[in-house]
């Protein structure tokens, strides 16, 4: 069986990738996800919270050493929309990693061609700067980066 090696972070970066803060999931119903990790799985489930400015409301499944981020659309634009038309139940829609230094991780990311879906780092629903990179120059996931 084969040892893999991992290296702890990208020479010469100003930036280090930290822990998984949570895995995000589009739900078509918030109250019916809410009900299942809370009343099915035992979960301790926050109340959920309309995020306009992203056009999501969240709810967080607490796990212990991280999180499941339920996400409902909100309004005719949001950004889950296309997502739970193709994906009509629900599903992983994203992964959010921390890192130290969201601008110096950003800056050098671009210089080696990961693209961004927003120019600049919006604040998140924790209140953080977060910032996703396209799924395409990551192994056809979509990551959040959010500053730790």
């Amino acid at each position: 069986m084969a040892v893999r090696a991992y290296c702890s972070g990208v020479h010469g970066a100003l930036w280090k990738l930290g822990t998984l803060n949570h895995v995000a999931i589009a739900v078509p119903e918030m109250e019916v996800a809410r009900s299942f990790y809370r009343d099915m799985l035992g979960g301790r489930v926050s109340e959920a919270v309309p995020l306009p400015e992203h056009g999501v409301s969240t709810a967080f499944v607490e796990l212990g050493n991280t999180k499941l981020e339920l996400l409902e659309p909100l309004g005719d634009r949001s950004p889950i929309l296309g997502f739970l038309r193709k994906n009509s139940q629900g599903g992983v829609h994203h992964i959010c990693i921390e890192v130290d230094h969201l601008a110096h991780a950003v800056d050098q990311l671009r210089v080696r061609r990961v693209r961004t879906l927003s120019p600049e780092p919006q604040i998140g629903a924790h209140g953080k700067p977060v910032i996703f990179l396209h799924p395409k120059d990551c192994g056809g996931v979509l990551v959040e980066l959010e500053e730790a």
